[in-house]
This record gives C-alpha cells, sequence and structure tokens, in this order.
C-alpha cells in the first residue's frame, strides 16, 4: 500500500532536486483546515539553494510538480508556502487500496520483542480505580504494539509479601472466626482487604490507648502497639518459611487470585506471564555483589550497601539493608536483567504512577552504571491519580473505589440510559444485557484512554456514559448504524461492486483522507504509547461520518454506482472504528 506522505515528500524533492539541485531539509505537512489544499510544502530551507524570493521558489516548485504529476491537480502560494491540491483521482486509488487490505492499520513483523508489565497489584486488597487506569494503559498500548508489527510479552508483577500482606493475615487471623469467601458469600480479593481495613482499625485503637495511658508520643506508639509488633513477627516467620504462617499465606493469597482473575475477565484484559514478589525479591543481591566487585556500590559501617548518585543530581540510594534483606530496587534491578537475558527483549515497559518517577530514574541510573547499556530501552510509562468528582481515595480506610463495583455501576447505567434513549428497543433480554456490558464498559475504557496518561483526570461515571460528544458511546453507536445500514442493503440484495465507478464529492475524499490516515495514526500511538492518539482519532471519524450521513443520503439514493460507493464507504468507517475501537481494547455493538 502506497504511503501517502512518502509520495508527496517524493514529488517534491525530486522537483527541488531538479530544479535547484538540492532536496535537503524539505518540510512538509498536512495543510491546515482554513486554506484550501491537502499539503503544504515549506519552501524557506530552500531559499539558499534557489536563490530567489519565497514566493517566487513557491510558485516555481509548484508550477514544476503540477506540470510532472498528474496526481497533483493545483497549488496556490501564501508567502513560503506552497499548498499542493491532491486530484480525487488519487484519493479513489487509495480508497481501492484501503477496500482491498485485509489488516488495514496493523504493520508488519518488526522483528523487536517489547515486553510490557502492568496491574502489579497486592494481594492484600481488591484491585480499586487507580488499577483500571493502569490495567486498561497496559493492556491497551500491549495491544497498539501488536499493531505495530511488534512481539509483545504482557507480564503481571504480583506484589505477594511484605508487611502490608502481613496485616491482612494477622487481622484474619485475630478477628475472621475462619470467615472464607464460601461461608461469606465475599469475592476473596474483598475479603481480605477487608481485614486489611480491619487490621487498620485496630491499630489506630492500639496508637491512641497507648499515647494516653503512657504518655507517649503518636511516633513511639505507632513502634511499639502490639498488633504492629505480631505482624512484623509474622514476616519474620513467612521469611524463615515458618509451615504454618506459610501455609495461611498460601490461602489467603489464594483466595485473592481467584477474586482477582474474576475482575481481570470483567476487565476485558490478561497477561502472558505472571511473576510473584515472593519469587524474585532475592534476585538482584547477585547485582549488588557484582557493584561492590566494580566499585560502582559501597558498604557502609552498618553493613548495608548504597550507591552515591549525587554526582548526577540525585541522592545516595539504599540497595541492600544492614541485615542483608532487599529492597525494592534491589529487586527491581534483578528482574530487570533476568528479563532482558532470558526473553531477549529490546524494550521493556514498566506502566506505573507517577510517583514513582524517582524510582525508575534510578533503576535506569544504577544500571547503566553496572555497564548494562540496555537500560536505555527501559521505558517508564508513567501516568496520574484518578479522581472522582468526589475527591481522592484511600485504601486503609476502606474509601477507595472497587473496581468490580465500577464496572458494575457502568453497566447499570448504561442500561439504563440506554432504556431511556429507546436503543435497546426490539432488543432480546440477552442481547440488551450484552449490549449494556459493551457500552458500560466501552464508556469507562474510552474516558480513561482518551485522556493523555501523564495528566491527574477526574472521573465522572455519568459524563463518561453520554451518546454525544467525545465519548465511548457515540463512536459505538456510529458503528451500529452503519452496521444497520449495511444490514438494510444486504436484505435489499444491493450490490457495491460497482463503487469505483462513481465520482467523488469533496466531503467523501475528506473522509478517504481520514481514512488513509489510520496506519499512521497507529504508527503514532506505537512510538508515544499513547492510546490518546488512537481514541481522538476514532472519535474525529465517527464524527465526520455522521455530518455526511447527515447531508448525503445512502439508502435511498438512486444512481446505483453513488450509493455503491456510499455504501462502500460507509462499511470502511465501520471497518476501521471497530479496529481503532479494539486497540483500546473496546468492542462495538453491531446494533443499538
Amino acid at each position: 500500500m502506497i504511503n501517502i506522505e512518502e509520495f508527496i515528500s517524493g514529488v517534491v524533492a525530486r522537483a527541488a532536486e531538479e530544479l535547484y539541485g538540492a532536496s535537503d531539509n524539505l518540510q512538509i505537512q498536512k495543510t491546515r483546515k482554513e486554506f484550501e489544499a491537502d499539503y503544504t510544502v515549506v519552501v524557506f530551507p530552500m531559499l539558499r539553494a534557489s536563490k530567489k524570493s519565497p514566493e517566487a521558489t513557491a510558485t516555481e516548485l509548484g508550477e514544476k510538480i503540477v506540470a510532472s504529476t498528474p496526481e497533483i491537480k493545483s497549488f496556490n502560494v501564501i508567502k513560503g508556502f506552497l499548498n499542493l491540491s491532491v486530484d480525487a483521482s488519487f484519493w479513489a486509488a487509495r480508497f481501492k487500496e484501503i477496500v482491498e487490505t485485509e489488516n488495514y492499520g496493523v504493520a508488519p513483523a518488526s522483528g523487536r520483542t517489547i515486553m510490557i508489565e502492568y496491574s502489579s497489584p497486592n494481594t492484600n486488597k481488591p484491585l480499586h480505580l487507580g488499577h483500571i487506569r493502569n490495567n486498561l494503559l497496559g493492556y491497551s498500548v500491549a495491544t497498539i504494539l501488536k499493531a505495530n508489527g511488534h512481539n509483545v510479552i504482557k507480564v503481571n508483577l504480583v506484589n505477594d509479601r511484605g508487611i502490608h500482606i502481613c496485616k491482612s493475615m494477622l487481622a484474619w487471623q485475630l478477628y475472621g472466626n475462619g470467615e472464607t469467601p464460601e461461608s461469606s458469600g465475599m469475592k476473596g480479593d474483598h475479603l481480605v482487604g477487608k481485614y486489611y481495613v480491619e487490621f487498620d482499625k485496630h491499630y489506630k485503637q492500639e496508637v491512641k490507648a497507648l499515647m494516653a495511658e503512657k504518655g507517649i508520643s503518636e511516633e513511639e506508639a505507632k513502634k511499639c502497639a502490639p498488633v504492629m509488633l505480631a505482624a512484623q513477627e509474622m514476616l519474620r516467620k513467612w521469611e524463615a518459611k515458618d509451615p504454618e504462617v506459610y501455609a495461611l499465606w498460601e490461602k489467603m493469597n489464594g483466595w485473592v487470585y481467584e477474586g482477582f482473575d474474576v475482575t481481570y475477565k470483567a476487565m476485558g484484559v490478561d497477561f502472558d506471564k505472571v511473576y510473584y514478589e515472593s519469587e524474585t525479591y532475592l534476585l538482584g543481591k547477585s547485582l549488588v555483589e557484582e557493584g561492590l566487585k566494580k566499585g560502582v556500590f559501597f558498604r557502609k559501617e552498618d553493613n548495608s550497601v548504597w550507591i552515591d548518585l549525587e554526582a548526577d543530581g540525585l541522592d545516595q540510594k539504599l540497595l541492600l539493608r544492614g541485615d542483608g534483606t532487599s529492597v525494592y530496587m534491589t529487586q527491581d534491578l534483578g528482574t530487570a536483567l533476568s528479563r532482558f537475558e532470558e526473553n531477549k527483549l529490546d524494550d521493556m515497559i514498566y506502566v506505573v504512577g507517577n510517583e514513582q518517577n524517582y524510582h525508575f530514574q534510578v533503576l535506569k541510573l544504577v544500571l547503566k552504571k553496572l555497564g548494562y547499556e540496555w537500560s536505555d530501552n527501559i521505558f517508564h510509562l508513567s501516568y496520574g491519580m484518578v479522581e472522582l468528582p468526589e475527591g481522592k481515595m484511600k485504601s486503609r480506610e476502606g474509601t477507595v473505589v472497587d473496581a468490580d463495583d465500577l464496572i458494575a455501576d457502568m453497566i447499570g447505567t448504561a442500561r439504563e440510559m440506554s432504556d431511556e434513549l429507546g436503543k435497546l428497543d426490539g432488543c432480546s433480554e440477552e442481547e440488551a444485557a450484552k449490549i449494556s456490558e459493551m457500552v458500560g464498559l466501552g464508556a469507562l475504557k474510552y474516558f480513561i484512554l482518551k485522556v493523555d496518561p501523564k495528566k491527574t483526570m477526574l472521573f465522572d461515571p455519568r459524563e463518561s456514559i453520554d451518546f454525544n460528544g467525545n465519548t465511548g458511546p457515540f463512536v459505538q453507536y456510529t458503528h451500529a448504524r452503519i452496521r444497520s445500514i449495511m444490514r438494510k442493503a444486504d436484505e435489499a440484495g444491493i450490490n457495491t461492486d460497482s463503487y469505483t465507478s462513481a465520482p467523488l464529492l469533496p466531503e467523501e475524499v475528506e473522509l478517504i483522507k481520514a481514512l488513509s490516515e489510520y496506519p499512521a495514526t497507529v504508527r503514532t500511538a506505537g512510538q508515544q504509547f499513547a492510546p490518546s492518539v488512537v481514541a481522538a482519532y476514532a472519535y474525529d471519524l465517527a464524527k465526520q461520518f455522521n455530518g455526511y450521513y447527515h447531508d448525503h443520503s445512502i439508502l435511498k439514493e438512486e444512481n446505483e454506482a453513488v450509493r455503491a460507493l456510499r455504501l462502500k464507504l460507509a462499511s470502511e468507517v465501520a471497518r476501521t472504528i471497530r479496529s481503532a475501537m479494539s486497540l483500546l481494547g473496546i468492542a462495538v455493538p453491531e446494533r443499538m
């Protein structure tokens, strides 16, 4: 399939070479909407070679291009800008290519292997709204990278060890009375999360009581609260593989994993490989030894190991505690090394919130100092907080927005609003439930993914389920509308083979232009790890089609060739919307 940008660049370069013997520094961009043309050439870089004024250079170049290139029908000059208009026959040929390209927008195999890590939950609580942004972002970027021809490995690193896990375990032991997911009717991750909140409640009470009884500071009281000391003791026992503690840990983690699986399925995300921190936390100790030998790290009097990054504008960073236990950084160094070596990775992407920006800066720098050049290929896809109209969330206090609840609410709201608007009229109960799920999840995913990841975002569930404006349901409805037109055309036995013989209206050329930009959109989204680029494209295409459909009849058009063209155009818009939305992990309904 022809690359339009490359074709235009080649045309301009040849003309510049013939006229001035030079074609360096060519700047070509899409013409701004307020001007009449398709592509604009900035001629200022050519003035040294042409030795003429900007206007004279642009005019001479335009005349040369129009005379030698049948695809370029005309040009106009505005100061130092040459605006080129492409002939409709060129767009008709591009449209035929689009129709005949099976996986339109998908690039051939690149030979690159990329690992992307997302989700990274803790096994002491259920997934919440922040996890939803993380998962949707990770899954969508993975899908976009696949469409760019890369071999993608989706991984999840589960944080299943540490003091916070012991807090839930201890609280369940002390206050749980043997409660299980079966006996309580609760999802396993919710049940364990309940005891994490329970721990915090008792801990706060003990701290208050100690301050009152012993007259000590809050800081002191926090250190010697019995329930906290018991949790620390439990962690020591876990690290020593105490059979009783280990069995409890395995049991409660098993509950959580079952719960997570249900949420992941509802969310429509998956992984190729799951890593567990309990299996990886010791990785990296050999790297610490290596760093000490190389003189990159140093040991302090208390036996702890550090790296001094002050010369790099950062601070000193702990890599191993005095008692020989690992810190997060130790683990992440080891995990990064083993992943790159085992999988022969070209790139490694971590989808982690922006509170970890510094951590990843340090991680890359330490690896670099150890001599691992591939550290340049580690990317931290950092994202901002998700806030709700009512404010921030805190997991210890049990005020988080639970992922399962939010998904159920979104589907329920989608059902309610679709019913109100008559979108489900004539649907069976099964079909209505399926469409409501598609719309509810589509609204959630689109609303989150259309925002640049770096931005803190405000999520308003009701605003996201709107069939008008820049929303998932609007794009989904446009697809369903086109599919309805196509079904009616099929029922009427209308043949679309003659679509190539109809002349193109300016609005049809614009739609074909929009379709022809899809592969470049997928490419840009892959380079920037930005699903928001795809979301913006899907919305613009849907909006453009709706404007066209409002002004031009499709099924009632009497001219056969024109009708065939319009149907074919509508069909390709639907296919491209379907493809773009699938890159966001969003399904589109056949009817609504």
